[in-house]
C-alpha cells in the first residue's frame, strides 16, 4: 500500500504518539481522520497538517463510546471513501499503589485503553472486509512484556492490546485474508505529555522513565508498518533489551523493573496531590495538541540513555544481592 493519498484514522491525536503520527502521514501525503477528546485540539491539528499539504478531518471522539467509534468510522467513509490505516493510540494511566486507586479509575482505563482498542478494531475491520484491504495498527507498550509496579490496569491493558493483535491475525489467517494486517508497537517510554496528565495517587511526581525516546520515532515507525505491515515491533534500544532479557530472566528482570520505577518513575523530591488527571475528564490545556512533553531533547538524550544504564546496571546489582541473601540463608 503507498501511503500518498491512503485514508488514515488515528486515535489519541490530540497529543503525544497520535499527534506526532498525524503529521508524519500528513507529511506523506495522507489523508488524516483525527480522533481525540479535545476538539479544539484537533482543530489546531487539522491546520498543522493542512499546513503540510494534507486533508484532515477532525472528529472529537471518546473511544470507550462504541457508538462514538462507530461515528468515527462512519464521518472516514463519508467523507474519504475508505479506511486504508486505522491508528488505536489512545490511552490513558494512573500512578497508584493497587489498593490505593478508586476502582471507577481502573475501569476507566480498561475501557480506554482495552474497550477503546476493540471499538477501534470492530470498526476499521468491518470497512477493511468491505474493501479487501487495510491495516490495523495498534499501540502498546514494553510494559505488555514487563508490568509496572503502580501502574497495574495499564500494564494489564497493554498486554491485553498484544493479545488481541494476536487473535485478531489468527482469525484472518483462519479466514484466507490476505488483504488485511494487524500489527502491535510496543514503545519504550515516549516523550509525551502523558506523564503530566496521568491520574496519581501515589503521593510523588510521575515523570517519564529514562531513557526517553521521541514520538517521532515511533510515528515513523508507524507509517513504516502502513507499507511494510510486521506482527510485532518494538520502539526504543532499552526496551527491546529488556523484553528480551525478561524472555530469559523473568524474575531478575521483573524485579530490576520495579527498583527502576520506583528510583526513576516517580520523584523522591516533587510531590504530587491525588488526582484522577484526563482519566474522566480531557486534560485543561485547551488548543494545545502538542508531540512531546518536556523529557526529550538532543541535548539531554545522551545522559538520560547513561542514566538509564547505570540505573539498571545498579538495579540488577541490588537484585543480585537480595537473591544472594536468600540463598545464603537458606
Amino acid at each position: 500500500m503507498r501511503v500518498r493519498n491512503s485514508v488514515v484514522v488515528i486515535t489519541g491525536a490530540s497529543s503525544g504518539i497520535g499527534c506526532a503520527t498525524a503529521l508524519r502521514f500528513a507529511r506523506k501525503g495522507a489523508k488524516v481522520v483525527l480522533a481525540a477528546r479535545r476538539a479544539r485540539a484537533l482543530e489546531t491539528l487539522v491546520a498543522q497538517c493542512e499546513a503540510e499539504g494534507a486533508e484532515a478531518l477532525a472528529v472529537p471522539t471518546d473511544v470507550a463510546d462504541a457508538e462514538a467509534v462507530q461515528r468515527l468510522a462512519g464521518r472516514a467513509v463519508e467523507h474519504f471513501g475508505r479506511i486504508d490505516v486505522w491508528v488505536n493510540n489512545a490511552a490513558v494511566t494512573f500512578f497508584s499503589p493497587f489498593l490505593d486507586v478508586p476502582l471507577e479509575d481502573f475501569r476507566r482505563v480498561i475501557d480506554v485503553n482495552v474497550m477503546g482498542y476493540v471499538h477501534g478494531c470492530r470498526a476499521a475491520l468491518a470497512q477493511m472486509q468491505r474493501q479487501g484491504s487495510g491495516v490495523v495498527v495498534n499501540v502498546s507498550s514494553i510494559v505488555g512484556e514487563i508490568a509496572q509496579p503502580y501502574t497495574s490496569a495499564y500494564s494489564m491493558s497493554k498486554a491485553a492490546i498484544r493479545a488481541l493483535g494476536v487473535s485478531l491475525r489468527s482469525e484472518l489467517q483462519l479466514n484466507g485474508v490476505d488483504g488485511i494486517k494487524v500489527s502491535t508497537v510496543l514503545p519504550a517510554t515516549i516523550d509525551t505529555p502523558f506523564f503530566q496528565q496521568a491520574g496519581n495517587y501515589t503521593g510523588r511526581k510521575a515523570v517519564a522513565m529514562p531513557p526517553v525516546y521521541s514520538p517521532e520515532r515511533v510515528a515513523r515507525r508507524i507509517v513504516r508498518l502502513a507499507t511494510a505491515p510486521r506482527r510485532e515491533t518494538g520502539v526504543g534500544p532499552m526496551g527491546r533489551m529488556m523484553a528480551a532479557q525478561h524472555r530469559l530472566t523473568p524474575g531478575m528482570m521483573e524485579a530490576v523493573m520495579a527498583v527502576q520505577v520506583d528510583k526513576t518513575h516517580l520523584s523522591r523530591t516533587e510531590p504530587a496531590t491525588a488526582s484522577a488527571g484526563n482519566l474522566h475528564r480531557p486534560s485543561a490545556d485547551g488548543r494545545n495538541a502538542a508531540a512531546d512533553g518536556g523529557w526529550h531533547g538532543k541535548s539531554r538524550t545522551a545522559r538520560r540513555r547513561a542514566l538509564a544504564g547505570l540505573v539498571l546496571l545498579g538495579a540488577a546489582k541490588a537484585v543480585m544481592a537480595r537473591y544472594g541473601q536468600r540463598t545464603a540463608r537458606r
